[in-house]
C-alpha cells in the first residue's frame, strides 16, 4: 500500500503541503459539450475523410475522385488525426458517460482515428476508402447506443 507523504513548510506558517498521491488536477477546460463536440469537431473531420475519395457514376461515365496533391492529402490526414484526438476529448469529464461502453467507443474512435492518419500518409485511395467504411462503423456503433431517435 502506498503512504500518502506531505511536507508541511514552517512550523506555525502558512502550512504549504505538497502530498504525494494528491496529483493536482489536469488543466483541462471543455467547452463543448457532446453535441456541440460533435457538430464542430467530428463530424467535420469524418466528412473531410469519407469525401475524399468517392467513385461517381453518371450519365457522362465512371469518375474516380481521390486526393491528388500533398496538400490534398495533408488534408485527409489532418482529418483522422481530429478524428483520433476526439476519441480523447469525448473520454473527458464532463463529456464521458458513466459507462463502459462510452470509454470502449471512445478509445475505438481514438484507435481507427490512428489507423486513418497512416492510411492517409500512404496516399491509397483504396485502403482510405476501407478504413473509411471501418470509421463510419465506430461511429454508428456509438450513435445506436447514445442517440435518441426521434419517433
Amino acid at each position: 500500500m502506498r503512504q500518502l507523504l506531505c511536507v508541511v513548510i514552517g512550523a506555525g506558517a502558512i502550512g504549504l503541503a505538497a502530498c504525494a498521491g494528491q496529483p493536482e488536477p489536469p488543466p483541462f477546460k471543455p467547452v463543448a459539450n457532446v453535441d456541440q463536440l460533435m457538430d464542430a469537431v467530428i463530424q467535420p473531420a469524418a466528412d473531410a475523410y469519407w469525401g475524399a475519395v468517392s467513385t461517381v457514376v453518371d450519365k457522362d461515365g465512371v469518375h474516380e475522385n481521390f486526393p491528388r496533391s500533398d496538400e490534398e492529402w495533408e488534408k485527409v490526414w489532418a482529418g483522422a488525426m481530429t478524428i483520433a484526438e476526439s476519441g480523447n476529448l469525448l473520454m473527458m469529464a464532463p463529456r464521458a458517460k458513466e459507462d463502459e461502453d462510452w470509454m470502449k467507443f471512445s478509445v475505438a474512435l481514438v484507435d481507427i482515428g490512428q489507423e486513418a492518419a497512416k492510411i492517409a500518409e500512404s496516399k491509397n485511395p483504396e485502403a482510405v476508402l476501407e478504413v473509411g467504411e471501418r470509421v463510419y462503423n465506430v461511429c454508428t456503433q456509438c450513435h445506436m447506443k447514445y442517440i435518441v431517435q426521434d419517433e
